[in-house]
């Protein structure tokens, strides 16, 4: 079981969701994976939920943030100063959709969009590190970019993040691994030809065939698989509101 105290500026840190019933989506998600909840109030009767596994965060639930936007989970990357990587990023080919800006004391926030189109956020931590448990069951496990231009994305990624990117072996340069110093961080994957650009998230779970059947119960639907790769057993799902995320059963490093 993964217990974090922080992360060093390049890893995976944290993921939360922006859905239009957050009450709804707290429901689907508790039984699904287990979590307890603490709200927290952001204005306008709404609050941003943490989710919680045996008491360490792990997620938050949250409202959509605009008019327009369809419910969706975000990846951040934890960076020691959003500012400078905001810029960075921007000098590298990406878009800055959201300037860095504080987060009362929890951290400093920027919102990316990669040259291939995928969003990404980075955090600059302040009393809020993200999450406390990884690689754990209800907790995220792993991060995958799909994109659709490998090359560009590895090159991308390299300059932003100094992330080490090679082609996995044996994967026919289909999938290429991210490592952040002596971390495994990710992976990379062309993404199928009707989808656009995104960086999916991967939750542990003790039986991913069982999560399909439970989210197909609870409301939500399979998106692609399962299916059977080197680490474990994984799918695709989406959650009654329409937000994609994937479980993944099978091999978890510590």
């Amino acid at each position: 079981m993964g217990e974090r105290t922080g992360y060093e500026p390049g890893t995976f840190c944290w993921v939360d969701v922006q859905t239009s019933d957050p009450q709804a989506a707290k429901a689907f998600y508790a039984d699904l994976f287990g979590w307890d909840y603490e709200d927290s109030p952001i204005g306008d009767g709404a609050s941003y939920s943490i989710a919680r596994v045996d008491g360490l965060d792990v997620a938050a639930i949250g409202p959509l943030a605009g008019a327009g936007m369809p419910p969706h989970w975000n990846c951040y990357v934890s960076v020691a100063d959003a500012d400078s990587t905001a810029a960075r990023a921007r000098d590298l080919g990406a878009t800055v959709v959201l300037e860095p800006g504080d987060v009362g004391d929890s951290g400093r926030l920027a919102v990316l969009q990669d040259p291939q189109g995928a969003l990404l956020s980075v955090w600059q931590p302040g009393e809020h590190f993200g999450a406390a448990l990884v690689n754990a069951n209800g907790a995220l496990c792993w991060n995958e970019l799909l994109t659709s231009d490998l090359g560009a994305s590895a090159a991308f990624y390299r300059g932003l993040f100094g992330w080490d990117i090679a082609e996995t072996p044996g994967a026919a340069g289909q999938h290429w691994s991210i490592a952040n110093g002596e971390i495994r961080n990710g992976g990379l994957m062309p993404a199928p030809p009707e989808a656009h650009p995104a960086w999916n998230l991967f939750f542990a779970v003790p039986d991913t065939d069982a999560a399909i059947s439970r989210t197909g119960e609870l409301g939500g639907g399979l998106v692609a698989g399962p299916m059977d790769v080197p680490a474990g057993r994984f799918a695709v799902l989406r959650d009654p509101q329409g937000a994609v995320f994937s479980v993944l059963t099978g091999e978890l490093d510590p």
